[in-house]
């Protein structure tokens, strides 16, 4: 692989950074863990619990010493910096917890499909278009009845290649230009802003929006 980073390459980087999240690493807890722990101090409050931690990534876990401090621990399947790769981590980390606010089993393949497309930010919208998954105006986890396997890996790939095209280019970048593209850091910093950008997205897709943890219907809700 070299000095290049592809968009299978952060596809593979995609799913080991989601399987530490659900799974945990050491020292870190679960997904579920800093979710359920968000929910119990925000009175159980929901959309309270997903705003609290959102405020919290933007601060706290922004900072050099949380990021280095998980290149650490990680042992990556492929070749990429470790800290974009923690990244990742942290960013799939935020919407898996936040998913797991809402009521959602992080291991059924429709909410990790969707998870995974919280990552692109604003481009989550277009990202479903592109693997044939419709949703009309409002994102929503009960907008979407069921992906299967093969669309969670159609979105997977989708999903690399729009953090690919966010660094201006198509095909291959070097790791230099790929640092700014997966959460916006560059060396030790972090993008607050595209951090809260994916949090809000989140927010809206599985608690604001998505209510429960399976669709009472096909039908989006329009609260």
């Amino acid at each position: 692989m070299g000095n290049e980073i592809t968009a299978s390459t952060i596809g593979q980087v995609i799913d080991w950074a989601y399987d530490k999240a659900v799974n945990g690493l050491p020292g870190m807890g679960t997904a579920e863990d800093l979710g359920t722990e968000y929910l119990t101090n925000n009175g159980n409050n929901p959309v309270e619990a997903a705003n609290s931690l959102i405020r919290w990534q933007n601060t706290k876990a922004a900072t050099s010493g949380f990021l280095s401090g998980l290149g650490g621990l990680i042992t990556l399947p492929v070749t990429i910096p470790a800290n974009v790769a923690s990244v990742m981590y942290v960013q799939l980390r935020m919407i898996a917890a936040i998913a797991h606010i809402g009521g959602h089993d992080l291991r059924q393949d429709r909410v990790k499909g969707l998870i995974y497309a919280c990552l692109t930010g604003n481009a989550v919208m277009d990202v479903l278009k592109d693997v044939g998954i419709n949703v009309s105006q409002k994102l929503a986890m009960n907008a979407i009845k069921n992906i299967s396997g093969a669309t969670l890996i159609k979105i997977n790939k989708a999903v690399g290649f729009r953090l690919l095209t966010k660094a201006g280019t198509t095909g291959v970048v070097n790791f230099t230009k790929a640092v700014p593209l997966i959460g916006g850091i560059v060396g030790a910093a972090f993008d607050g802003v595209t951090t809260n950008t994916i949090g809000n997205i989140a927010r809206d897709a599985f608690v604001v929006n998505g209510l429960a943890s399976e669709p009472a219907s096909n039908e989006m809700t329009t609260a």
